[in-house]
């Protein structure tokens, strides 16, 4: 199922409705959709350098608008809609221990999750779960996902499709890398 939902979404590149193809991806993506938008939005940059920053843009918005409904099912419909999401991704077991000191760090976990290869729909639906403040959850959602999405687009831009692989097989890794020595070097001021 995974890899028909991966095919469909690569041949949304090609279609003359591309950008709005991204934009609903990017937003059902945000709260439930298991294909993350850079599969359609790498294709997209590659095909159309001129539009690279249009592109992460309209990802952008619609993933935080489409965030804001992962955060509604977490706080509205919780039971009903956001618990099998994070069944699905197999993370519900930790919903109770985690919600407890949610709120404390919620910020930075949507900043993590935003730029990093969690998903960030967890994150999401969690931080409506938990009520964490909305301003801060669009805020830390506009950062994170522009975040992103622009390096993706500049990377592009800049390098074209010799960049492609490393983009898809290890930008992931860089941001978690990325986002793990910050954490540290924030432990180690704060704590040494």
């Amino acid at each position: 199922m995974i890899r028909r939902l991966y095919n469909w979404t690569m041949s949304l590149a090609e279609s003359p409705h591309a950008l709005w193809a991204l934009a609903v991806v990017a937003f059902i993506e945000s709260s439930v959709f298991p294909i993350p938008p850079d599969i359609l939005m790498i294709p997209l940059i590659v095909a159309r350098p001129r539009e690279a920053f249009k592109i992460a843009g309209i990802a952008t918005v619609a993933s935080v608008l489409g965030g804001m409904l992962g955060y509604w099912i977490g706080y509205g419909a919780f039971e009903t809609l956001g618990r099998p999401v994070l069944e699905f991704y197999g993370k519900d077991a930790y919903f109770d221990e985690f919600a407890v000191k949610y709120n404390e760090y919620g910020a930075w976990a949507v900043l993590i999750a935003g730029v990093t290869p969690f998903p960030y729909k967890v994150i999401t639906i969690m931080s409506g779960a938990t009520q964490l403040s909305l301003p801060v959850f669009i805020v830390a959602s506009i950062t994170a996902r522009a975040l992103r999405f622009f390096v993706v687009a500049a990377l592009l831009w800049k390098f074209g499709d010799p960049i492609r692989d490393f983009i898809e097989r290890r930008l992931g890794l860089v941001f978690t890398l990325l986002i793990v020595i910050f954490l540290g070097g924030f432990y180690a001021v704060k704590y040494l």
